[in-house]
């Protein structure tokens, strides 16, 4: 299974909506395949122009890593040169907070992941999960 266009709509779509059901800030949502390719980016009014490339790296950096982005936040904390370095070898596409998920399959199978930026990280991630559960996909936040 790869990530559909129609998949990532869901994602997107349902982000937005619990953002907007929330009372979040303009947020903005950036969706990568599992070899970080750009599937789908969808930017809210008032979203604050760096907003859409914080959450390209949120996302890039999740499958560049393997890993969510609680676990880069902890590794950012506990190994900060090595994560200056992922920084550079990334040209500078890794954002190591929370609100860059991993998308999993039933089975676990990495297919991408999404990022969202704009408010809290913690209230990014929840826009996040609640667009991955919409689309019937397993969310891996590193937790």
């Amino acid at each position: 299974m790869s990530l559909t266009l129609a998949t990532c709509r869901i994602i997107a779509d349902t982000a937005l909506a619990t953002g907007r059901e929330k009372g979040m800030k303009p947020l903005g949502i950036v969706i990568v395949d599992a070899r970080g390719s750009v599937r789908l980016t969808l930017v809210e009014d008032g979203n604050a122009l760096l907003r859409p490339d914080i959450a390209h790296g949120k996302a890039f950096g999740c499958v560049a890593v393997g890993v969510g982005g609680r676990a880069l936040e902890r590794m950012a904390k506990e190994r900060p040169h090595f994560i200056g370095a992922l920084g550079g070898l990334s040209r500078d596409r890794l954002t190591p907070v929370p609100g860059g998920v991993l998308i999993r399959n039933a089975e676990g199978v990495l297919l991408g992941a999404v990022g969202v930026s704009g408010d809290t990280s913690d209230n990014d991630e929840v826009c996040a999960l609640a667009g991955i559960a919409a689309a019937g996909l397993k969310a891996d936040t590193g937790e």
